[in-house]
């Protein structure tokens, strides 16, 4: 599989956002096993910090770019002319690299995504470049333009520094003006609508609590979460009639690769039987508040992971040892099946659920 940093090569990274700094003292000595084989537990703590490329900078400035479709060629030109009083992310220097980035949304994996060059140390870029899309026109009409500027850092984590989101549908093709240079204030980030109303899939699961994993060990001990992801129903089909398709696991609020798990890749089917058990030991009772079990799953291809939909499941209370997190978000139905699984320690508790749009936890080194 791809590696999962934000590389700016995968549309993974599209939905990658960050999250909010950890409690210390939290979800300590986590170790995990696939397959119900033991790994070797993680030392210390895993209160690791939240990668910070979305949503710590504020977001403001302009953007200027115009749209055109070349009949003749059946292509979608975007012209990223120029930005201006964008935040800075370095604020002792007061400048920013940044380049742009354009999707059509929804996003089926053949036209992808189109990026600009990166412009260094400034807050006011000039770009000049032509990003194309070759796309049939009736197809275009039926999608969502999505710009979006970011701050390139040496790292490659990302500073988002706002977005601008056309209506294709509803875009006047014929009016001369709407084919000039024209200014956009940049806005904050916001979950494409065409996303979340999407028919997804559903994923089979169990999920079981074991509070004492040790039996007759008289000091207290922390128990496990055991996920049995048993497969997936009727997932979409984003290029042709090609599927190849994973889940992987983070237990949040720790996104360390150590947390992570993650199945085999099952083709050429939108119905994938996984049958794969994952175990996450470290549990207080006290941390069933507070975490989460965010699963996602993937379409593998060549060098590139598609997010096809996920689950969050935990009490979706917004918090995390006190302080406000954006991935608490569980629905009624992710919510229930937490609590059963809670409520009967030691016992399987099976659901199947709708996957759903996701804004996703990066995961850090």
């Amino acid at each position: 599989m791809s590696d999962d940093r934000e590389t700016d090569t995968a549309s993974e990274s599209s939905y990658q956002l960050s999250r909010h700094k950890k409690s210390p003292g939290s979800l300590t000595n986590l170790s995990s096993s696939s397959g119900m084989t033991s790994l070797s537990s993680v030392s210390g703590s895993v209160m690791s910090v939240y990668s910070g490329d979305f949503g710590n900078l504020e977001v403001k400035g302009n953007i200027q770019f115009a749209i055109d479709y070349v009949d003749s060629l059946k292509e979608l030109h975007v012209f990223v002319a120029q930005c201006k009083d964008l935040a800075a992310a370095d604020v002792k220097r007061q400048r920013s690299d940044p380049y742009v980035k354009t999707y059509l949304l929804p996003d089926k994996g053949k036209v992808g995504k189109k990026k600009t060059l990166v412009v260094k140390k400034t807050l006011n870029p000039v770009y000049n470049e032509i990003l194309r899309y070759k796309i049939e026109k009736q197809i275009l009409k039926t999608q969502k333009l999505n710009l979006s500027v970011w701050h390139r850092d040496t790292f490659k984590r990302n500073s988002f520094l706002g977005e601008v989101e056309l209506d294709l549908e509803t875009w006047d093709w014929d009016n001369k003006q709407n084919k000039q240079l024209q200014w956009y204030p940049l806005k904050r980030k916001t979950a494409p609508i065409a996303l979340e109303t999407e028919n997804r899939g559903e994923m089979k699961l169990a999920l079981q609590y074991v509070p004492e994993p040790i039996p007759g060990k008289k000091l207290p001990t922390t128990g496990e979460v055991h996920i049995w992801v048993k497969e997936c129903l009727d997932l979409p089909l984003l290029r042709g009639n090609h599927l190849n398709s994973f889940v992987k696991c983070t237990i949040l609020p720790d996104t360390s690769r150590k947390s992570r798990q993650k199945t085999r890749a099952v083709g050429k089917t939108t119905n994938p039987i996984f049958n794969h058990t994952m175990v996450y030991d470290g549990f207080r009772p006290e941390d069933l508040t507070e975490a989460c079990v965010e699963l996602t799953v993937w379409d593998h291809y060549k060098l590139t992971n598609q997010f096809l939909g996920g689950l969050r499941i935990g009490f979706g209370t917004g918090k995390s040892y006190g302080t406000e997190v954006d991935w608490m978000d569980s629905t009624s139905e992710e919510v229930a099946l937490w609590e059963k699984m809670v409520n009967c320690p030691n016992t399987w508790i099976e659901a199947t659920l709708p996957l759903r749009m996701l804004l996703i936890a990066k995961i850090s080194k």
